[in-house]
Order: structure tokens, then C-alpha cells, then sequence
């Protein structure tokens, strides 16, 4: 086994490489040391601290059963009803006592269009449905 030494004592042209890659990792990790992080606010509506705390009711009204087909079709306690018809009738549920709201429970199909999802809970949130919640049967 032979190896070879730079014994004509010309020049060597391999360049070390080594420092330079200490160097680019030492400025590396000062450049990340010192960027900034960028950071996005998100506006959250916490719930505020009250002196007066709300009296639980003593008989929660029944729920309302909420159900979107894969055709789209929503059942209000499983008879079927238009879209058009929903925000009149969780107003109706509203107003019967704004303190004692029946949940609204969503069961919605796996293959149901997001959109009549959407549509809904837009519906809800202009009736100023409190209690809403997904369920999955």
C-alpha cells in the first residue's frame, strides 16, 4: 500500500474548506439568533370577569336536533326544512327566553357540501344562537 506525499515540493491546489464551513455555520447561528420573529396578532374575545354571575336555569329547554344530509337537505328535529325558514324559526326559539337558549346540535354528513354548513351557522349567528355544538351519531 503506497501513499503519495507532496515530496516534489511544488504547491498543493487542494483547498481546506474546513474553516470556511466553521465559519458560515458560527454566522448561521448568529443570524438566526438575532432575527426577528415575526408574529401575528389574533383577536380573541376573552370572557370578562362579572360581579353578578348568571343564574343557572332550572330546566334547560330541549335541544334543537340540527341535521344536513349529503344532498343538503337540513332536518329541523328530522322534518325536513328550507333554507329560507331556518332564521325565522331560531329567532322564534330566541326570543322564547334570550337567557335560556335550547343548544343547537349540527350533525352534519361526512359528504355534505361545507358551503350549507357555512350557510347555517352564518343563519345561527345572525339569530343570535348562543349554544351551538356538532354532533356526530
Amino acid at each position: 500500500m503506497a501513499f503519495s506525499s507532496n515530496s516534489d515540493g511544488g504547491a498543493m491546489s487542494d483547498m481546506n474548506i474546513i474553516p470556511l464551513a466553521d465559519v458560515m455555520l458560527v454566522l448561521l447561528v448568529i443570524f438566526m439568533m438575532t432575527a426577528p420573529i415575526p408574529s401575528y396578532p389574533i383577536d380573541i374575545d376573552l370572557p370578562q370577569r362579572s360581579l353578578t354571575p348568571p343564574v343557572n336555569p332550572q330546566d334547560p329547554p330541549e335541544p334543537i336536533r340540527l341535521r344536513i344530509d349529503q344532498s343538503g337537505t337540513i332536518f329541523w328535529n328530522d322534518s325536513p326544512t328550507p333554507m329560507s325558514a331556518l332564521r325565522n324559526m331560531m329567532e322564534a326559539e330566541v326570543e322564547r327566553d334570550v337567557n335560556n337558549q335550547p343548544t343547537l346540535e349540527i350533525d352534519v354528513n361526512d359528504q355534505a357540501e361545507y358551503g350549507t354548513l357555512a350557510k347555517v351557522l352564518a343563519i345561527a349567528r345572525n339569530a343570535q344562537m348562543q349554544k351551538i355544538g356538532f354532533v356526530k351519531k
